[in-house]
């Protein structure tokens, strides 16, 4: 979809409140996804690893066209353009070398997670000023940051306890990311009456 000259010139404010909707997908594809690692926590290792790299595959493309959409003077918000490029390398890499450890593999969703984590939080400092409910944001990536180390300090924990861990990071990753959107919503309504 094409973007206008009057979109380009706005800020990512602007245009984040146009496209709460990608926020509130990712949200809701990291409850579905949470909710999938509580309905089969005896699932073993590898398939949960599986389950998570189409879930990361999916959120990284959902980061991605969320960040070349929202616009920061005429520019891709490049905080949400790598956590979608990261995204999708994870996911990748969990589906191209099925062969690695289910280890291997947990040690790349715990550096995803981190990663993700700091890009989430930088996005929101780069808007605190502009949005109300950033903290949201920031809280997300605050959340993935330890869930991220919490992961890598125990990659060989048990299958079910690491579904529970997973399954509780992504629902309320998943919420904070459609409390996010719902403000921005709200936000965007009040906008487009005032206009």
């Amino acid at each position: 979809m094409m973007m206008t000259t009057n979109e380009l010139q706005q800020g990512p404010w602007d245009t984040l409140e146009r496209q709460w909707g990608w926020i509130a997908l990712r949200g809701a594809a990291a409850v579905v996804f949470g909710a999938l690692a509580f309905a089969w926590p005896g699932a073993t290792l590898a398939a949960l690893v599986i389950v998570w790299g189409a879930y990361a595959l999916v959120d990284g493309v959902l980061s991605l066209a969320a960040g070349l959409r929202i616009r920061d003077n005429g520019r891709p918000l490049w905080a949400l353009v790598a956590v979608g490029l990261l995204g999708i390398a994870a996911g990748v890499i969990t589906f191209l070398w099925p062969g690695l450890t289910a280890i291997t593999l947990v040690l790349v969703l715990a550096v995803w997670a981190v990663a993700a984590g700091v890009f989430q939080i930088a996005a929101a400092i780069a808007l605190r000023r502009k949005i109300a409910g950033e903290w949201l944001q920031a809280l997300s990536g605050l959340l993935s940051i330890v869930f991220g180390v919490l992961v890598l300090l125990q990659p060989a924990v048990g299958a079910v306890v690491l579904a529970w861990i997973v399954g509780s990071y992504a629902i309320v990753f998943g919420a904070l990311l459609i409390g996010l959107a719902l403000r921005l919503r709200k936000r965007r309504q009040v906008h487009v009456k005032t206009r």
